[in-house]
């Protein structure tokens, strides 16, 4: 038998948040456990879709999901209900940082139609940069993929157009944190300016050839490690570490699905 990936109490906290109705029949309940613990197997190991255990679930009815899913922002949904959830909301310092994720000869041949998909050349070889950004506590909220030859700045605008939290509370959604940590990749004395005007204190360090940043502050930035250990975690699920999906969203949807185990973790229990 394949090993769970998530406990009991991970898979009830989940269960409301899934497209179906918990414990009704088809998709939802039984079902929709099933085809997460299949999706989670593969995105753990890195195996092909054709190796999934047939006791999990066959294979290709997880794939056609998987597809599904994505398509509908499900696996959005998901991570914001979980945001919701925290009862610390991480505020107080939002964190951004990159990493390059070497592609597999198997991510390559996309139709030229599809376009590029986020896949470039970079000096790592054949690469996908995976844009990320985390609350307070190291969790992560927003995404963005471009070629692993891009710069780091360039992912800055996509990563604050997500990560809205609504809580269904009254009062408009909040998106902009009291601070951003990041390293000197993103000094640039345009974001810098960009940030002071919405009221966000840039705590970045600067370069030689960019002015002295008034707003760093020392202590603070150490706080960046927890960006970094984020990046580890969602690197110790092998489809994340090495992209092997040809479609950018395909790739990003196991990232998606990384992160909201990670979610699930902070919540007090262990898979």
């Amino acid at each position: 038998m394949a090993r769970a990936c998530l406990t009991d109490a991970q898979r009830e906290r989940m269960a409301p948040l899934a497209p179906g109705k918990p414990g009704g029949p088809g998709a939802g309940g039984e079902d929709d456990r099933r085809f997460v613990e299949a999706v989670l197997w593969v995105a753990r190991t890195g195996a092909p879709w054709r190796d999934l255990p047939a006791e999990l679930m066959n294979w290709r009815s997880a794939w056609r999901r998987l597809q599904r899913w994505t398509a509908a922002g499900v696996w959005d949904r998901i991570v914001e209900a979980l945001r919701a959830m925290a009862p610390e909301a991480g505020w107080e310092a939002h964190m951004l940082d990159s990493s390059v994720i070497r592609a597999h000869a198997h991510a390559a041949g996309a139709r030229r139609a599809a376009g590029e998909q986020a896949l470039g050349r970079s000096r790592g070889g054949f690469s996908t940069k995976l844009h990320l950004r985390c609350d307070g506590r190291g969790r992560p909220v927003a995404f963005h993929l471009t070629g692993g030859q891009r710069h780091d700045l360039i992912g800055v605008g996509p990563l604050f157009e997500r990560g809205v939290l609504r809580t269904g509370r009254r009062g408009r959604p909040r998106w902009k944190p009291d601070a951003v940590i990041a390293d000197k990749a993103y000094s640039a004395a345009w974001l810098l300016d960009v940030l002071r005007r919405k009221g966000i204190t840039p705590i970045i360090p600067s370069r030689s050839d960019q002015p002295e940043n008034p707003d760093f502050d020392r202590e603070a930035y150490r706080r960046r490690n927890l960006v970094e250990r984020l990046v580890a975690k969602l690197k110790q699920f092998r489809r994340v570490a090495t992209r092997y999906d040809k479609l950018d969203p395909h790739y990003l949807a196991f990232v998606q699905i990384a992160s909201v185990v990670v979610w699930l973790r902070t919540f007090g229990d262990t898979a």
